[in-house]
C-alpha cells in the first residue's frame, strides 16, 4: 500500500528539505529543491496532463523556463525541473501537472466537517485530495497525502480515478456538493477543474456547489480564473499564523499572500462565500497577542467572516507538541467576540456551545451543532427570524 511505503521512507529519516532565506526569496526565484527532492519528483509517476496558469519568456536570460502562476511561490522553472510542490514540470518548455486523476480519501461528509458553519448549512458532501502541496508544514495531520511526492515521490500505487468517476460517484450517493480538500487543492488545480466540468455535464450532478479547504497560498491570476469559470461557491482560507517568522519556518510559504487571498475572496463575497480557520499550536501562535493581531486582522476585511479556533493535536514533525490547552482556545474565541467579531467558533474539542451560531444582534440561538450534527436550524433566509439582523450565511 501506498502509505505503508511511506511509513518506511519515514522510518529512514525522509524529511523536507531546509527553504531558503525568506529575505533573500522573490517571486521569480528558482525553486530551493535539493538533489533528492530533484530526483523524487522527476521519478513521481503521475499522469502527466497540461497545466493552466503559466508564462514562458522572450528576454534571453530566461530561454526555456516557464513561470508557474498558481501558487503564491510563482516558481521559475528550468527544462526538466519542477516547482515547489513537485507535481508542476517544465516539459521541453510546457507546464504539465503529475498529479492529475491521483485520488485519496473519497469520503461522504457533512460540510460541518471541513468546517464549513455558514454555508448550506446540514448539506452533504463529497470529499476528496491529491498527493503534494505547496506548503511543507511540520504539523500537517494529513502529511501521508499532502508531503507524499516529498517523501516517497511515486504514485504508482495511488488510485486512478477520473472526474468521470468522481461525478458519478456524487450522483450516486446524492450530495450536495463536491469539497475539494485533505490536501491543497490548489496544486490540483486542472484535476480539480475537471471535475466540476464533468459534473456540468450530469443532469444529475449539474447543480453540484464546489468548495476549495485551501492553505489561503493561491495566486489572483488563480482567483481570476475561478471567476471567469464559475468554479467555485465557497473558500475555507487557512490563516495559520499572524507573523512571517513561524509561517515561513513553520509551513515554507508566507504570511502576506494568505492575508492577500482573504482580501480578495471577501471581495468576491457575493458569488463566492468565505470562511478562515485557525489552527493554535502551543507555542507557536495561542498568545494573547498573536491571537488579538490575528483577529484585528480579519476583522480589518470584515466582522462578517467566520472564525474557527481549532485544537491541535501532535502530528508529523511536531509529535513532541501538547495538543492545544483548552483554556487557551476560550481565551482566543472570547479576544475575538469581545475585538467585535460576529462568529467565532471552536472545533476539535467536546466543548459544549462553541459551534453554535447567535445571531450578533439578539443573540438569539439560530443554529445548534453537535460536532458536525445540527440539532436545530432556525435560519430560513439570511436574517435573524428574531430581529430582523442580517446574517452572513448562504442557506
Amino acid at each position: 500500500m501506498a502509505k505503508k511505503a511511506l511509513s518506511k521512507a519515514m522510518e529512514k529519516g525522509g524529511a523536507p528539505s531546509a527553504m531558503a532565506n525568506p529575505a533573500s526569496s522573490s517571486a521569480m526565484a528558482k525553486s530551493a529543491l535539493s538533489d533528492r527532492e530533484e530526483n523524487i519528483a522527476l521519478n513521481y509517476a503521475g499522469k502527466t496532463t497540461p497545466a493552466v496558469l503559466w508564462k514562458t519568456f522572450d528576454n534571453p536570460a530566461l530561454k526555456g523556463k516557464i513561470q508557474c502562476q498558481l501558487c503564491a511561490h510563482y516558481c521559475l522553472i528550468k527544462p526538466g525541473e519542477v516547482g515547489k510542490c513537485l507535481v508542476r514540470r517544465n516539459d521541453a518548455g510546457k507546464l504539465v501537472t503529475l498529479n492529475w486523476g491521483k485520488t485519496e480519501g473519497l469520503a461522504i461528509d457533512p460540510i460541518e466537517k471541513k468546517p464549513f458553519f455558514h454555508f448550506k448549512p446540514g448539506t452533504k458532501i463529497l470529499s476528496f485530495g491529491a498527493p503534494a502541496c505547496n506548503f511543507r508544514c511540520l504539523n500537517c495531520q494529513n502529511w501521508q497525502l499532502s508531503q507524499y511526492a516529498r517523501e516517497v515521490g511515486t504514485a504508482t500505487e495511488w488510485p486512478n480515478t477520473t472526474p468521470t468517476q468522481i461525478a458519478e460517484q456524487a450522483a450516486s450517493h446524492k450530495v450536495d456538493g463536491i469539497a475539494y480538500t485533505y490536501s491543497e487543492p490548489t496544486i490540483f488545480f486542472e484535476y480539480a477543474r475537471d471535475t466540476v466540468l464533468a459534473c456540468r455535464k450530469r443532469k444529475e450532478t449539474a447543480r453540484l456547489f464546489h468548495l476549495f479547504v485551501s492553505n489561503g497560498y493561491f495566486t489572483k491570476e488563480m482567483l481570476d480564473f475561478v471567476v471567469k469559470e464559475k468554479l467555485l461557491a465557497a473558500i475555507r482560507i487557512d490563516l495559520k499564523f499572524i507573523e512571517e517568522e513561524p509561517y515561513f519556518r513553520i509551513t515554507g510559504g508566507h504570511l502576506k499572500p494568505v492575508q492577500d487571498s482573504i482580501r480578495r475572496v471577501w471581495e468576491l463575497r457575493q458569488n463566492i462565500h468565505m470562511e478562515v480557520i485557525n489552527l493554535m499550536i502551543p507555542g507557536e501562535n495561542d498568545s494573547d497577542e498573536q491571537i488579538t493581531k490575528l483577529c484585528e486582522f480579519v476583522k480589518s476585511v470584515s466582522p462578517d467572516i467566520p472564525l474557527h479556533f481549532s485544537r491541535f493535536f501532535p502530528d508529523y514533525k511536531m509529535k513532541d507538541k501538547a495538543p492545544t490547552d483548552i483554556k487557551r482556545l476560550l481565551a482566543a474565541r472570547e479576544i475575538a467576540k469581545k475585538i467585535g467579531m460576529k462568529y467565532a467558533y471552536i472545533g476539535n474539542t467536546v466543548l459544549p456551545d462553541v459551534e453554535n451560531t447567535y445571531c450578533p444582534k439578539c443573540n438569539e440561538l439560530l443554529i445548534e451543532r453537535d460536532r458536525y450534527v445540527i440539532l436545530q436550524n432556525k435560519l430560513r433566509k439570511p436574517c435573524c427570524p428574531k430581529c430582523g439582523e442580517k446574517i452572513n450565511v448562504v442557506v
